[in-house]
C-alpha cells in the first residue's frame, strides 16, 4: 500500500461536526494563537482527578463531546511489536520526544494495565516494514500513566507530523488513533487531521515533550460526592508536605505546595528536585 492509502478513508473535518469548548480552543492552539504552557494551553483530563467535576477542555469526558476520537489505522501497522517503552537508542537520529500522559474511563478516573501500541516514521518520513523500528507496545500503570521515549517523526507527502497508537482498556475494544504536534504548517492541509488530537508539546533543551490524556468509552461510577449537610464544612488541614515548594521534599499525592506566588496540588508521590518546579511538571503539580 502506498502513502496515499493512508489518505482514502478521513475521518469527518473538525468544522463538520458540533462545535465545543474544546474543538474550538484546539483549533487556536494549532494557529499558534496560544502558547501550549501549563496554565495557558489546552487542560488535560487530569486536571480534574479527583476533584468530582469533569474537565473543562480536551481532553474531556463529558461536555457534549465524545471520549478521544478514532481516526484511521494508515497502510503502516503491524502486529506483534516488543515490549518496550523506549523506541530509541543513544545512536538513534532525530530529535528526542518524550509522549507521556493518562488513560481515563468515563468519569474520569484512571484506568490501569491498558495496552498503548505506538507506531511511527523516522526522522526521515519512512516507516520499518520490515522490523519493529520505531514500533512498540506498553501498559499504563496503577495510577493509568504511560510514558514513551522516541523522537519527533518526520515529514511524508500528504501527511502532516503524527504519531499512531492503538489504545484497549482490559476486555474493552480497541480504539485506533492518531496524536499531532501544534504549530505544524500541514496540520492546515492534512485532511486527517483533527485538532482534538493535539498534544501539549514544549522544548526541553534540545528534545521536545509532549504530553496527552486518553479518554475511553469505559463506563465507571463516579467517585462519591460529600454529602450535603445543611452547615458548611470545615477547610481541610494542610497537608504533610505543604507550604513552599522545597527540593528534597518527599510529597505525597494531595499535598498543596506554592511556588512563584501560585498554589499547586500534588498528581503523583515524589521527592522534589532542582528543575521539576511546579509549572515544569504538570505530570505532577495542578495548579489551583
Amino acid at each position: 500500500m502506498s502513502e496515499q492509502d493512508e489518505l482514502q478513508t478521513p475521518e469527518p473535518r473538525p468544522h463538520e461536526r458540533l462545535l465545543s469548548r474544546k474543538t474550538l480552543l484546539k483549533a487556536v492552539a494549532a494557529a499558534g494563537a496560544a502558547p501550549l504552557l501549563l496554565g495557558a494551553g489546552t487542560a488535560l483530563a487530569r486536571d480534574r482527578r479527583g476533584t468530582g467535576l469533569a474537565p473543562e477542555l480536551t481532553p474531556d469526558c463529558d461536555d457534549g463531546d465524545h471520549p478521544t476520537v478514532p481516526q484511521t489505522e494508515g497502510p503502516y501497522f503491524k502486529p506483534n511489536s516488543p515490549l518496550r517503552t523506549s523506541l530509541v537508542t543513544a545512536s538513534t537520529p532525530g530529535t528526542r520526544l518524550t509522549v507521556s500522559g493518562y488513560v481515563f474511563g468515563s468519569a474520569c478516573l484512571p484506568i490501569a494495565n491498558v495496552l498503548l501500541d505506538f507506531w511511527q516514521a523516522d526522522t526521515n518520513g519512512a516507516y520499518d516494514n520490515t522490523g519493529f523500528a520505531f514500533r512498540g507496545h506498553q501498559f499504563t500503570n496503577a495510577q493509568g500513566a504511560f510514558s514513551l521515549s522516541t523522537i519527533v517523526p518526520g515529514l511524508y507527502p500528504g501527511r502532516t507530523r503524527h504519531i499512531h497508537v492503538k489504545v484497549q482498556a482490559p476486555n474493552r475494544p480497541v480504539l485506533t488513533t492518531q496524536l499531532y504536534f501544534p504549530g505544524e504548517p500541514r496540520n492546515s492541509t492534512d485532511t486527517i487531521f483533527d485538532a482534538r488530537l493535539l498534544m501539549n508539546v514544549r522544548q526541553i533543551g534540545s528534545g521536545k515533550e509532549g504530553t496527552f490524556d486518553f479518554v475511553l468509552n469505559v463506563p465507571q461510577t463516579p467517585n462519591p460526592s460529600p454529602s450535603p449537610t445543611g452547615t458548611t464544612s470545615p477547610s481541610p488541614s494542610p497537608t504533610p508536605g505543604g507550604g513552599s515548594w522545597t527540593p528534597g521534599t518527599n510529597y505525597r499525592a494531595g499535598d498543596r505546595v506554592t511556588y512563584g506566588g501560585a498554589s499547586y496540588q500534588c498528581l503523583q508521590a515524589h521527592t522534589a528536585m532542582v528543575g521539576w518546579e511546579p509549572p515544569n511538571v504538570p505530570a505532577l503539580w495542578r495548579r489551583l
